[in-house]
């Protein structure tokens, strides 16, 4: 029966056109990796300080995966670390919040309904329980308001600022987040801080120690990793303390996810990911990352990074074209946010349209949406998938034509 279903998913997968903009399709290196008998070994702890033995193979390995992330992203190993073992993007982004602030610290982080992420954290998550935030949004304009940033910045007071988002097409700008990080007063050290490396004890603050006493900035980059990768995308690293992000969207790996940091920082989050939050890491899941860095530093890459975000502008321009109402009119990545309030349906109906006709979306909220996030007024495209597959802007005209006589029937 469950081979059955794979088979089933597959021929699924190679009918449909793909539009999610946190899926991909992997290579079959990937999918090899992630199916080998390393799914057999249990590597408690990390690399060279196991808990198990056994592990001469998967400690070169992982050594190998930590050296190929730097590597792609054009890192110094004296300057930056890298935690290649957390289990998914949620995961990682609740160690980069334990080792930085600390339980109970402060967080600003953007909106989930202007285009943040759930774990950073939305009411409904258990980061919100976890650590205190407060959240920015964009303007008018879809656009990420730096003026509220920075006044919420100053009167909030945070550990942590987090930019990066799930659902914000334009490019950010990590300059200008790292500039108000440092116009910030950092909380009283007398608050609380996060623990040494050999302390043993979960983070924890009061009201939100940021270490090394100042404001720090993460960047979750889980959308637009490969984009960076690929030279596609402003790199946030100059401007970071830490950066985030899954392995699976466009960076075309298997689903896990990684952590940067500084190496001043990385001791207290290694320790916030074991043992504060996992046991063994997934070794056939790390295997696949390094496989997908392999790829994500050829020349086949860059160029397929480039033309995801030309397939983006061109199915965003032609969806406009066409009368559908764009989130800030177009994008600078891989994901297009539309606004169907204008055509009068929600972002649930647009999608059961799109799925009969084979074509995948997600829907999606759009800034001050007055619907629920379970029946929204927009939906999220992406082209990461289908630039995979090779298609072209020829390919997005044709496919916005179907969307837009989907959608206004």
């Amino acid at each position: 029966m469950i081979k059955d279903l794979i088979k089933k998913e597959e021929k699924r997968q190679k009918r449909v056109i793909n539009l999610i903009a946190s899926e991909n399709y992997a290579s079959a290196e990937v999918r090899e990796a992630a199916g080998s008998v390393l799914i057999n070994k249990y590597a408690e702890g990390k690399s060279h300080e196991r808990y198990y033995f056994g592990n001469e193979i998967v400690d070169l390995m992982e050594d190998e995966v930590k050296s190929l992330a730097l590597m792609a992203f054009k890192l110094l190993p004296e300057e930056w670390d890298v935690n290649v073992q957390p289990y998914s993007g949620s995961i990682a982004n609740l160690a980069a919040y334990a080792g930085t602030v600390g339980i109970g610290g402060k967080i600003l982080a953007m909106s989930l309904s202007h285009g943040g992420h759930l774990s950073h954290g939305h009411k409904v998550n258990l980061t919100s329980k976890i650590f205190e935030f407060s959240h920015y949004g964009v303007g008018g304009d879809g656009l990420i308001n730096y003026d509220e940033v920075k006044t919420l910045a100053e009167s909030f007071k945070p550990g942590l600022i987090v930019c990066g988002a799930t659902s914000y097409p334009r490019i950010i700008d990590f300059k200008k987040f790292r500039e108000i990080a440092d116009g910030v007063d950092a909380p009283s050290a007398s608050s609380g801080q996060a623990p040494s490396a050999s302390s043993g004890q979960a983070p924890s603050a009061s009201s939100g120690q940021a270490s090394l006493g100042q404001v720090k900035l993460m960047v979750d980059m889980s959308h637009f990793a490969g984009l960076v990768a690929g030279e596609a995308y402003p790199s946030p690293f100059p401007f970071a303390d830490v950066v985030t992000t899954t392995t699976q969207k466009t960076l075309r790996g298997p689903r896990g996810a990684m952590i940067f940091s500084k190496v001043g920082l990385s001791p207290a989050i290694d320790k916030a990911v074991f043992p504060g939050l996992q046991g063994g890491p997934h070794m056939n899941t790390i295997a696949a990352i390094g496989v997908a860095l392999e790829e994500a530093m050829t020349s086949d890459f860059r160029e397929y990074a480039r033309q995801v975000v030309k397939n983006a502008k061109k199915l965003a321009d032609e969806l406009a074209k066409g009368g559908i109402k764009i989130v800030t009119g177009g994008t600078d990545s891989h994901l297009v946010l539309a606004d169907l309030t204008p055509l009068g349906i929600t972002g649930q109906e647009a999608g059961e349209r799109l799925e009969a006709a084979d074509i995948i979306v997600n829907k999606n909220m759009v800034p001050d949406d007055p619907n629920p996030p379970r029946n929204p007024s927009g939906i999220r495209l992406g082209t990461a998938a289908v630039t995979t597959q090779g298609m072209k802007e020829k390919d997005m005209v044709k496919i916005a034509a179907e969307i837009i006589e989907i959608l206004k029937r």
